[in-house]
C-alpha cells in the first residue's frame, strides 16, 4: 500500500486528481468507481477545472458509484445522484448515460439486482474511496462479517450522527443504504483513498496496525495489490505515521 503525504486538503485533492488524470488520459474509455462525502469534493473540483481549462476528456469515461441512500429521490439534495451531478458530472464533459448511481427508491431487491448486474459487467480501473470515522467503506459498516456483493445495509448510529449535519435534523437521515460490497471494492484494479478530517481511529487502524479487521473495513485496503492512500500531513503527525 502506497501512502502519499499531502500538506493540506487542497494539496491532497491535487495529488489525488493527478492519479485520476493519469488513468483517464491513458485509458480514456475506462470505468472509474466514484465516492461521495466531503473527502473527494476537492478532487472533483480540481478534475472539473482540468476538464475545462486543460482538456481532460471524460467524454468516453464510464462511472459507477459506491452507494446510495434508501428512500431518497435522485432529485433530493442529499441523494448521492444529486451529489455527483452537482459536484462533478455537471462540470465535466461526461455523458450522464454512462454514469451509474444505484436507485434509492422503488423495490430495494430489484434495485440491488440491477446494481449487482452493473457491477458484474463493470471492469473498474480505479475505485475512489473516503473512509468513515469508524472505518466504514461505502456503507460497509463495521461488524463481524462483511458482504461480497452489493447489498442493503443498516446504517450504524455513528454514521447517522456523522451525516446528520447534512440534513435539517437527525431524524431525516435515512436508516438504510444500498452499497457495493467489499468484494466489489476489492476487485477494482486500483484503489485510491483520501483521508482528511477527524479520522484518527480509522487512519490509525489502517496505517499503524498490521491486522485486517472487519470491525474496521478500511483495513482491507492492506490486501489490495495497488492501493494508494492520500493522507493530510496534520493527520499523519497526529497518528504518529510521520514525525516533525
Amino acid at each position: 500500500m502506497k501512502v502519499i503525504i499531502a500538506e493540506n486538503y487542497q494539496d491532497a485533492s491535487k495529488k489525488a486528481a493527478d492519479i485520476m488524470e493519469k488513468i483517464i488520459r491513458e485509458k480514456p474509455t475506462c470505468t472509474i468507481g466514484l465516492a461521495t462525502g466531503s473527502s473527494p469534493v476537492g478532487m472533483y473540483q480540481e478534475l472539473s477545472r482540468r476538464c475545462k481549462e486543460e482538456g481532460l476528456d471524460f467524454s468516453k469515461i464510464h462511472s459507477v458509484n459506491l452507494d446510495e441512500y434508501v428512500g431518497l429521490e435522485p432529485t433530493h439534495n442529499q441523494s448521492y445522484r444529486y451529489f455527483m451531478d452537482s459536484n462533478l458530472f455537471d462540470h465535466i464533459n461526461i455523458d450522464k448515460a454512462n454514469t451509474y448511481v444505484a436507485k434509492g427508491i422503488g423495490d430495494v431487491e430489484e434495485n440491488l439486482k440491477e446494481f449487482n448486474e452493473v457491477l458484474d459487467k463493470a471492469d473498474i480501473e480505479i475505485q475512489v474511496l473516503g473512509v468513515g470515522p469508524d472505518g466504514h467503506l461505502g456503507f460497509n459498516e463495521p461488524g463481524p462479517v462483511l458482504f461480497d456483493g452489493a447489498h442493503k445495509e443498516i446504517l450504524d448510529e455513528t454514521t447517522i450522527d456523522a451525516n446528520a449535519r447534512f440534513f435539517a435534523s437527525r431524524d431525516e437521515v435515512p436508516r438504510y443504504a444500498v452499497t457495493m460490497g467489499m468484494g466489489n471494492i476489492m476487485r477494482a484494479k486500483a484503489l485510491l483513498m483520501i483521508i482528511n478530517g477527524n479520522k484518527v481511529d480509522a487512519a490509525t487502524k489502517l496505517l499503524m496496525n498490521d491486522t485486517i479487521d472487519p470491525m474496521c473495513p478500511a483495513t482491507f485496503m492492506r490486501l489490495h495489490r495497488d492501493a494508494t492512500v492520500v493522507l493530510e500531513k496534520k493527520l499523519a503527525l497526529e497518528i504518529g505515521y510521520i514525525k516533525e
